[in-house]
């Protein structure tokens, strides 16, 4: 699925017009069609309902939603804001046809002064202030209608997106200043801004209205942001032949686990199996020998000469796939042994956790990595990787796609929508996932999945698409039987094999 950016979303709209063909003011009645249903279905007639329109064509939406309620007998009072006399040429129309529609009894346009309604719990506010194509801050009046709006006890459903909320980047955006809905039925697709969590705020809950733009034109457009669908992945799947033997399935290395941190190297190991790799071999403190040996009995292990943490590096000529990273803990020895150990691999390598530390330490190490090299920082740990914290989430992103092009290297953002930031600059966003995810232990499993995936002969592209991908699916199936409240990253590893059953499928 395709996220497109706010001038995207103005071409798209433009291309259905001219190639459906269809005059832009059927195509937004049939925009308004589609969130009047959405309404309806779900508030009864009886409900007060009060429409905020904005001079523009979100406005000009809310204005053709506000008199196909009002056709349905709903009781609608409608607020159209046009202060400098400039409506859009659709937003004018629908103006007229909202005026000369005999059901509409109350329709106030205004030019200057506002006496603004009285928002009860049971009203219905739609508002229809500003859609996608904002590009700054509200301020003024609109700011202080916003903010009346938000702190009435009224149910709120923004059409397209919350009035105030830019499409994109809102770093520098004003919080107060943008509506708190509680339902926004965003119309074809998603906007970027709705992936972050800071933005959570003001989307509430999230519907997808089909109003059937042009899929040819969709075809034609070259976007940088993607959304993962479960029919992306089966292809990307690696297939076990039936005469497989486990030399065929990849041998992973794992660089895992301090004394007191072991159970980071096992549930490393243990998803790292779970996704079918033939052998693992885990390279762990000589003092985490026992625990491993009896927590993963598949697994092969290498005993580090030091006791308590990693210290050496290990021949990678056999290996498929390295992982170097969970629970590792930062002394300087260890430090130096996971570049060395880098510099060594002769295979696709994946960096987590303390090795990102690590890098962060010494960020002149940063670019005698690799080319193609995975890293799969959490929000902080890519602050510390970059130098510096990100003042939201797009920023970090930002920051993230630039240090994977420079790097040429794989980086995976973590998070409720995870974020592969490619080496050419797209962005691949997982759709699977929930918050009973975030608990201990639940990267690591993510970077043991992928491990296997590299190690059986996957892409890297396609080991960290395919593999953030099963860690949700995982999660969201275990999350179903078990509830989010109980979640452990040992349930993750536990359904793994129902993730693939489904997807095999």
């Amino acid at each position: 699925m395709k996220i497109l950016t706010s001038a995207q979303i103005r071409e798209l709209d433009q291309y259905t017009i001219e190639h459906e063909p269809i005059r832009s003011i059927d195509l937004m009645e049939r925009a308004a069609k589609a969130i009047t249903r959405a309404i309806t279905d779900r508030f009864p007639v009886h409900t007060p309902v009060v429409v905020f329109a904005g001079p523009g064509n979100n406005g000009g939406d809310a204005l053709a939603t506000a008199r196909l309620l009002a056709e349905q007998n709903y009781n609608v009072s409608t607020y159209l804001f046009n202060i400098d006399n400039k409506l859009s040429e659709d937003c004018e129309a629908n103006k007229k046809r909202l005026a000369d529609c005999r059901k509409v009894k109350d329709f106030v346009e205004v030019t200057d002064e506002f006496d603004p309604p009285q928002l009860e719990a049971q009203t219905l506010v739609v508002d229809g202030l500003f859609g996608s194509g904002l590009n700054k801050p509200l301020a003024g009046g609109f700011a202080s209608l916003v903010k009346y709006i938000n702190q009435s006890p009224a149910y709120i459903v923004s059409i397209d997106i919350p009035s105030g909320l830019m499409t994109e980047d809102n770093t520098y955006n004003i919080r107060a200043n943008i509506i708190k809905a509680d339902l926004t039925l965003t119309l074809q697709h998603k906007k970027l801004a709705f992936l972050f969590p800071e933005n959570q705020q003001f989307i509430g809950e999230l519907r997808t209205l089909d109003i059937r733009l042009s899929e040819e034109g969709l075809k034609k457009t070259e976007a940088q942001f993607t959304m993962l669908e479960e029919s992306d992945i089966r292809p990307l799947l690696p297939h076990r032949s039936p005469f497989a033997h486990k030399g065929d399935m990849g041998h992973a290395l794992i660089v895992a686990g301090s004394y007191g941190m072991a159970g980071a190297a096992i549930l490393a190991t243990k998803a790292c199996l779970r996704t079918g790799v033939g052998k693992v071999t885990v390279h762990t403190p000589r003092r985490n020998n026992d625990i491993l040996q009896i927590s993963v009995p598949e697994a092969i292990i290498s005993n580090d000469h030091e006791e308590l943490f990693i210290n050496e590096t290990v021949d990678t000529d056999a290996m498929d796939a390295v992982c170097i990273g969970p629970g590792l803990r930062q002394q300087e020895n260890t430090a130096i042994a996971v570049i060395s150990q880098i510099r060594r691999a002769q295979c696709p390598v994946l960096l987590d956790a303390d090795a990102l530390n690590i890098l962060s330490n010494h960020r002149a190490w940063l670019q005698q990595l690799p080319k193609h090299i995975i890293m799969t920082p959490h929000p902080k740990e890519f602050d510390l990787l970059n130098g510096s914290p990100c003042a939201d989430s797009y920023e970090r992103l930002s920051k993230a796609r630039n240090m994977a092009e420079h790097l040429e290297a794989f980086i995976l953002l973590k998070g409720h929508h995870s974020a592969l930031c490619l080496p050419n600059g797209h962005v691949v966003f997982n759709s699977t996932g929930n918050g009973g995810m975030a608990t201990a232990g639940s990267g690591d499993v993510l970077a043991g999945i992928i491990t296997a995936l590299l190690a059986r002969g996957c892409q890297m592209a396609d080991a960290c698409t395919v593999g953030m991908y099963l860690h949700g699916l995982a999660g969201d199936l275990a999350a179903k039987e078990l509830g989010e409240e109980s979640l452990t990253a040992s349930d993750i590893i536990a359904y793994l094999p129902k993730a693939f059953r489904r997807l095999h499928d």
